[in-house]
């Protein structure tokens, strides 16, 4: 954490800048260790301040190990505390994440005798390239996401619910370690498949039907995020036909996927191909996005994408084919590009298999 802040300090001297207030808890959690979000995190050039209440003293103090001054306050006080340490440290301009606070809050803050600059792309960017710890915890959530899939396919079965399975795999994640869900699931039986974003309802499982199953895991805050279609029962050929598009166009994705390929050239890799087999306009969505604390992160991989993808950063390849009233397939992996290409955190298989 100490080497996170000092490169922080860094890059705020760098647009003079005196001091950063850090109130997002994703952001707060990168640069303290703290995992609540109730908190505010105010680093300076000299010193680095956590302020939080009561409720979480003891956990703050273990969590940031020293390399933040804990500071418990009520809530009321939260204010007058931050700004007596800006005055004590001298700072005249500080930076702030101007995507996280709310207008009535900025207010607050915008009557301390202080300059205040947006500057949220330049706190969150150190998160864009992964350490190695950082990739052994999403390695982590990932294995604990491919043990609980292979584990969850022998629990679901046709007449169960969206719901009801989606209930079998969280209990199947959170039993095999995961701290919970990187986001809601998503179960998505025959024509609701066609839905990219569908929520789990009360339609059954049946003979038939291809199911999208887009789910992740968390292990130390690190989100995992994969996506599987598998069938029930017997699949007619049209829809095995989109669903051996979808592998192909995501393992030629994945070839591409190296050090210093276009986050736009990425996307391409697949979507041409799948323009190529008469579904282009049935891929609508983005190739990919980066993944790390949050589970949606810098960079993307889209069509109009102007990131270029370097060894460290997270990326996930998820083509798919979407037919209204008949259904959806979505193949997803989620990547860290290295020097010499890429390491697929996934393990889960890709053939198409039905239950």
């Amino acid at each position: 954490m100490k080497q996170r802040l000092e490169a922080l300090r860094a890059n705020l001297r760098k647009d003079g800048l005196d001091a950063a207030l850090v109130t997002s808890g994703v952001n707060i959690r990168y640069y303290s260790g703290f995992t609540s979000p109730d908190g505010i995190l105010l680093v300076t050039q000299n010193d680095a301040y956590l302020v939080t209440d009561f409720r979480y003293t003891i956990q703050a103090k273990a969590q940031t190990n020293g390399c933040a001054r804990v500071v418990e306050t009520t809530y009321a006080e939260q204010l007058n505390a931050l700004r007596g340490f800006l005055s004590g440290d001298g700072c005249k301009r500080c930076a702030f994440e101007q995507d996280n606070l709310s207008v009535g809050a900025f207010k607050s803050y915008s009557e301390f005798p202080v300059e205040w600059v947006p500057f949220q792309e330049t706190i969150t960017l150190p998160r864009l390239y992964k350490s190695a710890d950082e990739i052994a915890s999403l390695q982590a959530a990932q294995r604990i996401a491919d043990r609980s899939y292979a584990e969850w396919l022998t629990r679901i079965h046709a007449g169960m619910t969206e719901l009801e399975a989606t209930a079998e795999l969280n209990y199947v994640c959170a039993k095999n370690g995961s701290e919970g869900p990187s986001f809601d699931p998503i179960v998505a039986g025959g024509p609701n498949g066609a839905m990219c974003h569908a929520v789990p309802g009360e339609r059954k499982l049946q003979n038939g039907d291809l199911v999208v199953t887009d789910f992740g895991c968390v292990k130390n805050g690190y989100h995992s995020d994969m996506t599987r279609t598998f069938g029930v029962g017997s699949i007619d050929e049209k829809s095995k036909a989109i669903y051996e598009i979808v592998r192909t166009a995501q393992q030629i994705a994945l070839d591409a996927l190296t050090n210093g390929i276009t986050g736009k050239a990425l996307d391409a890799a697949a979507r041409d191909y799948i323009a190529s087999k008469g579904y282009g306009e049935a891929f609508g969505h983005s190739l990919g996005h980066g993944f790390g604390l949050e589970i949606h992160e810098q960079p993307r991989a889209s069509v109009t994408s102007t990131d270029t993808l370097t060894a460290g950063m997270t990326i996930t390849v998820e083509p798919g084919i979407y037919v209204e009233n008949l259904c959806g397939v979505r193949i997803e992996d989620c990547c860290v590009v290295t020097e010499t290409g890429h390491l697929n955190l996934v393990s889960s298989p890709k053939e198409l298999i039905c239950i």
